[in-house]
């Protein structure tokens, strides 16, 4: 529980400064990244509990990585982070689990996100603001990956790339769980204005 509250008033600090660094207000936040104000609110005062859809609605909005919105300080000029460190930011009914593990720093951040989809079960994404560039490489299993409505089988050994700013999914095929690797290629800056 402690661990939980910590993490959620890193996020409201890191919500907070990306907020006035790109120089908007609770009301234009609110509008560009379709969160309600009050949720803002909320969040910037560390109550609540955002979910995946919220969190990446937001850092698109500002221009950051998820993982810029969730981590503190960096504390060396290495970084190594184990899967069981990090808690799933979403988890389906049936067991699938998306972990962000990492972002790189620098002027085009790329998050870097570990994976597991159970047969049949889907993770549907809002598009992401124009210029994001996502990959996909699967170590096990099979998924099938819908880009813009279009299906894309994919399998073990197997990567795939495409622009985030398009309705996209994963979904989870055949008999056993797939696992994969996913890369999200930011673009710098704060979103235009929509």
């Amino acid at each position: 529980m402690a661990e939980t509250a910590a993490a959620l008033r890193t996020v409201a600090h890191n919500v907070r400064a990306a907020r006035t660094r790109a120089g908007l207000s609770l009301e234009e936040l609110s509008r560009r990244a379709q969160v309600s104000k009050g949720a803002l609110v909320g969040l910037e005062k560390a109550q609540g509990n955002p979910n995946l859809a919220t969190l990446v609605r937001l850092a698109d909005t500002l221009g950051i990585s998820v993982s810029a919105l969730m981590q503190g300080s960096p504390e060396g000029r290495v970084r190594v982070v184990a899967a069981d460190a990090v808690a799933p930011l979403w988890t389906g009914a049936r067991g699938s689990e998306a972990r962000l593990m990492l972002t790189t720093s620098g002027p085009a951040p790329v998050e870097v996100w570990r994976w597991q989809l159970q047969p049949d079960e889907e993770y549907p994404s809002h598009p992401h603001q124009a210029g994001v560039v996502e990959t996909v490489s699967i170590t096990s299993g099979r998924m099938t990956l819908v880009v813009d409505g279009t299906e894309h089988p994919l399998e073990a050994g197997q990567t795939a790339t495409f622009d985030g700013d398009t309705p996209h999914a994963y979904r989870g095929a055949g008999t056993e769980p797939c696992d994969l690797i996913m890369t999200v290629h930011l673009p710098t800056g704060p979103a235009a204005t929509a």
